[in-house]
């Protein structure tokens, strides 16, 4: 079912990019081929047999606004070079240049340097000040471009995570499988039975998805999100051998995850408190009460929720129990 969503999220995203982009097409928002006058001056002077000459760039909001047909953004003034060569002449933009759209984005879409705006100079008269004709780079499909671009952009971060992924997950699990071999994960089960049994009642007391829930759930307690993620794994692969389902989660998958997802949190993640800047101290009471609300929200909510009529009727377990009786 979550393939299906995901798939339809793409689909409607590039229908209102494709719907977006043919609006911009049909009014021409980008003025794609049409030269913009600008004014050029010189605060070194105009030297004709000089490569680049640094000039400032300026136009009147009132000219802005009636050639792209948006509200005037005021006087305009930037910083930038005059680039001479033997093919012609070239206007770039400072790089740090406050652009106002649709500047901005046929800035941001150039093949040539993203955060350097440039065109190509048409009409140019060296007097000072002179005023010269530019014609930018033709943009198209910009918001199609974008989803393309995004979508690579996560594909690469998925395999990055993927791939980080296989190391911590080949400790752990190896540390599971020596506790499996050792017994520690039968002990552990039979600690935190009176713990858990009200939580995953449709769970066999000896059940070794107990100890498995009882590890993921420490590992996000104590902010160990690596160690937490093959925990979280394996328990749900001992659910399943409790599932007479193949693509239908039982009571005691939804309450893992549920639990797993806003479980309380005694020590922060140490990416939040490099970003925040705070000592431990300053946010251990914050995180434990936002994160135990979260806690008591969730376990009260499935709960709820297996009670619905619906809920109990698709319930692998309650179904394969009814079938029996």
């Amino acid at each position: 079912m979550l393939n299906y969503i995901w798939a339809g999220l793409i689909i409607a995203s590039f229908v209102f990019a494709g719907a977006y982009d043919a609006r911009d097409i049909a009014r021409d928002t980008y003025r794609n081929g049409q030269p913009l006058t600008l004014n050029l001056e010189y605060p070194e002077g105009y030297d004709s047999g000089r490569r680049a000459v640094p000039v400032s760039i300026s136009m009147s909001g009132a000219d802005y606004a009636g050639f792209y047909d948006v509200e005037s953004p005021g006087a305009l003034e930037w910083d930038g070079t005059l680039v001479q060569t033997a093919d012609g002449r070239q206007l770039r933009f400072a790089s740090a240049a406050d652009l106002p759209e649709p500047l901005a984005t046929i800035a941001g879409v150039s093949r040539s340097n993203a955060d350097e705006l440039q065109g190509r100079v048409e009409r140019f008269d060296p007097a000072v000040p002179s005023a010269a004709a530019i014609t930018f780079e033709q943009v198209r499909f910009v918001k199609m471009n974008a989803i393309a671009a995004a979508a690579l952009d996560f594909a690469e971060t998925a395999a990055e995570i993927a791939l980080g992924l296989i190391g911590v997950l080949a400790l752990f699990l190896g540390l599971l499988k020596i506790g499996e071999e050792a017994g520690l994960i039968h002990a552990l089960v039979r600690f935190v039975r009176p713990v858990l049994r009200p939580l995953f009642p449709d769970v066999p007391e000896d059940h070794p998805a107990l100890g498995m829930i009882a590890l993921n759930l420490t590992a996000n307690v104590f902010g160990l999100g690596n160690a937490a993620t093959p925990f979280g794994i394996k328990a749900m692969e001992e659910l399943q051998t409790l599932n007479p389902s193949d693509d239908t989660a039982t009571d005691a998958m939804v309450m893992l995850l549920a639990i797993n997802t806003a479980s309380v949190q005694i020590i922060p993640p140490v990416l939040l408190l490099a970003l925040m800047g705070l000592q431990i101290n300053q946010l251990i009471f914050a995180i434990i009460l936002t994160t135990g609300a979260s806690l008591v929200v969730a376990v009260t909510a499935t709960k709820l929720y297996g009670r619905l009529p619906g809920s109990r009727a698709s319930d692998p377990q309650r179904a394969a129990r009814a079938g029996e009786v």
